[in-house]
């Protein structure tokens, strides 16, 4: 007989469990931490306790992105307030980069705008045409490293030792791209590709709406 036959039997006849009560306690199996023999019920206690620690493990897991999300949720909000508070695109500009590398603290933003409007500042400075098309065609912020990216020159000296960054379109109510937003770290991994952009979004909806707003 085949230990797969027994196994069958054993599922389709519980009740040989109720009528051969006294063989359990003669059983015995190794515990997989000590290695001495157990019986059957220490090691379903065994089985029980690793699996308790698993799903605590994996509670306090969520328990800490739902924290984190929270404190996120909160210097978003804290944006929002700079943004709706602020009466001019001056006050729009300092609100970002104030609360981005602040509150978020990342350590270099920058942000380019090429139609509504002109101005003194780096935000008016000219963009190349490729870097227009490629805000253009951004579905979701770019998040990952800054190898090719034309938008890195924007951050002039310390570009040399920034390794990632992520890149946020700035459109109009009408979905016309009008400006780009950046922000980069020295850390490899600060924007990387499988980033969630759910936030980053949410910012750049923001202030896109913001500039529209004071530029109107």
């Amino acid at each position: 007989m085949k230990s797969e036959d027994i196994a069958h039997y054993l599922q389709d006849h519980p009740e040989f469990f109720e009528q051969y009560a006294d063989l359990l306690s003669l059983v015995t199996l190794a515990d997989p931490h000590s290695g001495r023999a157990i019986s059957i019920t220490e090691k379903q206690l065994v089985s029980l306790r690793d699996k308790v620690r698993a799903l605590e493990a994996k509670l306090v897991e969520l328990i800490g992105f739902g924290e984190e999300n929270d404190a996120i949720s909160d210097k978003v909000h804290g944006l929002a307030v700079a943004l709706i508070s602020a009466t001019d695109r001056a006050g729009v500009v300092r609100a970002l980069y104030s609360h981005l590398g602040g509150a978020f603290a990342v350590p270099h933003v920058t942000l380019r705008l090429w139609s509504g409007g002109q101005g003194d500042g780096q935000e008016f400075e000219a963009v190349a045409d490729a870097v227009k098309a490629f805000a253009s065609d951004l579905h979701k912020p770019y998040c990952g490293g800054v190898t090719g990216q034309e938008s890195l020159a924007w951050f002039g000296e310390p570009a040399t030792h920034l390794r990632s960054m992520t890149q946020i379109a700035l459109r109009d109510s009408g979905g016309a791209c009008f400006g780009l937003l950046v922000m980069a770290s020295e850390e490899p991994h600060r924007f990387y590709p499988e980033l969630g952009t759910l936030y980053l979004e949410r910012i750049g909806e923001m202030a896109s709406a913001a500039l529209q707003r004071v530029t109107a």
